[in-house]
């Protein structure tokens, strides 16, 4: 963990296209900042960066390492060739330590915190903005630093639970920190956000009040789950914490599944939290990512996609009634040829057709932003979270309302029914929220799996999954710690 108050600088985080475009001017001890309202300001703008660190490109599409959670899932396929490394996810190898993917959801927790960690303690004693300004400004940071412990915290167990910028490089050997005390800062860092002031809404991108209460509640529903199981308490915090979300009456689910990428929509309605792009300064790879491969035909983007497409088995799960499952709505199986619309190329096997975006479609760049948080998401959690806190089922209004919310959307046919049971809001995750990097974290939490060729769900250890070579068994429920890090840090062994 380095003390490089490096967000700081680089300014391409993730709050508005204002910030994104800014031009970093060089490196600066923390002394020498924090003069001015506009330095402040580009400090908390620095620790978004850590949003988009999961979705970063080395040197090529699925070097990514957010796909490794859906790989790990056994749900989803690559169909461009993958290294060794794609492979111990995709078909549920031992996990190698030294494992770059690993690394890189380190570095993606542990840089953004220390920059966090700065940030706090330098707003804290500023004089250049006045007392609302710096709540707000406090409020963003502290849901960030819960955002980054919470991925962390989910994918390694006991990490590192570090609260204070690095001071002296011969003290940053430190040992990892019980699970159950990083939850604890989590929560606390989440309604320290809560108390500061945000609107519940911003159509710039920056973190809100209903961002605060949405992650809370899906803190909550975890550590009702596995492997605290806090039980029924904390779904009832998770059941109210959405409720909150709901009642707000600041979001709304979109009408039809082709809003969800419409630009147009971003950072409204639906969206919650959402991770901001820009063509030129902050191009996002997603478009790219799920093209088919190797038909390479539909885009003006170089045909680099193949990082990710559902198993047969999984697209299958859905009813053919579905909306989801309706030719472009989340997935798609031919599309007109680029340059000649008459020529339909009929692909071998559904694509993912999510995220599609019709600009780089065109200019072969992609500036369309990610959803970190969605309202259908939020939903789901007070459905589910209610009816495991009644016993399995629940005819709460709310609740029920909720779960009937989305499945209307998907079945507009169907008629509310008067009860919901977890298992059934539970399977509306896996299809409402697929491909967009939170199943691993429900089988996790649940340690269950969605039995898509049975319709049925199963317990985890033992299962299968479609794209596996084996099943799940205990050591898989956890990511290893990098090679490299418990080499530096031999205290992270203990």
């Amino acid at each position: 963990m380095n003390r490089l108050v490096l967000i700081i600088l680089l300014l391409t985080g993730v709050a508005c296209n204002k910030f994104l475009e800014e031009t970093p001017t060089g490196a600066l001890n923390p002394g020498n900042y924090y003069k001015t309202p506009e330095q402040v300001l580009a400090a908390v703008n620095g620790t978004y960066d850590g949003l988009a660190r999961p979705f970063e490109i080395n040197i090529g599409i699925a070097v990514s390492p957010v796909y490794a959670l859906e790989y790990i899932t056994g749900y989803s396929r690559r169909p461009r060739p993958s290294g060794a490394e794609d492979d111990q996810f995709l078909q549920l190898q031992r996990l190698d330590p030294a494992n770059s993917r690993l690394q890189n959801w380190w570095n993606a927790t542990y840089y953004p915190v220390e920059n966090c960690n700065s940030v706090i303690e330098n707003i804290l004693t500023t004089k250049v903005v006045d007392s609302v300004i710096r709540q707000r400004y406090l409020g963003e940071v502290y849901f960030l630093r819960a955002w980054y412990y919470f991925q962390a915290v989910r994918l390694f167990g006991d990490v590192p639970l570090k609260l204070t910028s690095t001071k002296d490089f011969n003290n940053v050997k430190i040992r990892r920190s019980p699970t159950a005390a990083v939850y604890d800062q989590i929560v606390k860092d989440l309604q320290a956000a809560e108390q500061s002031g945000l609107p519940w809404t911003d159509i710039s991108g920056r973190v809100t009040q209903g961002a605060v209460k949405s992650l809370l509640s899906k803190v909550y529903i975890t550590m009702a789950g596995y492997p605290l199981q806090k039980g029924a308490p904390y779904y009832q915090l998770a059941y109210e914490k959405s409720a909150e979300v709901i009642n707000s009456k600041s979001f709304t689910l979109f009408t039809n599944y082709t809003d969800l990428r419409n630009v147009a929509n971003q950072n409204k309605a639906e969206h919650i939290l959402m991770l901001q792009r820009h063509t030129t300064a902050a191009p996002s790879n997603i478009h790219g990512a799920y093209l088919p491969y190797p038909v390479l035909a539909i885009s003006i983007q170089p045909g680099y996609g193949g990082a990710m497409a559902p198993v047969t088995a999984f697209y299958n799960s859905y009813a053919d009634t579905d909306a989801r499952k309706q030719e472009r709505a989340f997935f798609y199986t031919r599309y007109p040829r680029y340059g000649k619309p008459t020529d339909t190329i009929v692909f071998p096997s559904p694509y993912v057709y999510k995220f599609w975006d019709d600009a780089a479609e065109v200019s072969g760049r992609s500036g369309a932003n990610f959803p970190l948080l969605r309202y259908a998401d939020v939903l789901l959690i007070c459905a589910e979270a209610k009816a495991r806190a009644d016993g399995g089922v629940t005819n709460d209004a709310v609740a029920v309302d909720a779960y009937y919310a989305v499945r209307h959307r998907a079945f507009p046919a169907e008629a509310r029914p008067a009860t919901v049971s977890a298992e059934a809001a539970l399977k509306e995750r896996y299809w409402e929220l697929c491909f967009e990097f939170q199943t691993w974290y429900d089988m996790l939490r649940t340690r269950q799996a969605f039995d898509v060729t049975n319709g049925a769900f199963v317990p985890l250890k033992g299962y299968k999954a479609p794209n596996h070579l084996r099943a799940f068994e205990d050591a898989d429920l956890l990511f290893p710690l990098p090679l490299a890090e418990v080499q530096k840090n031999p205290d992270l062994a203990l």
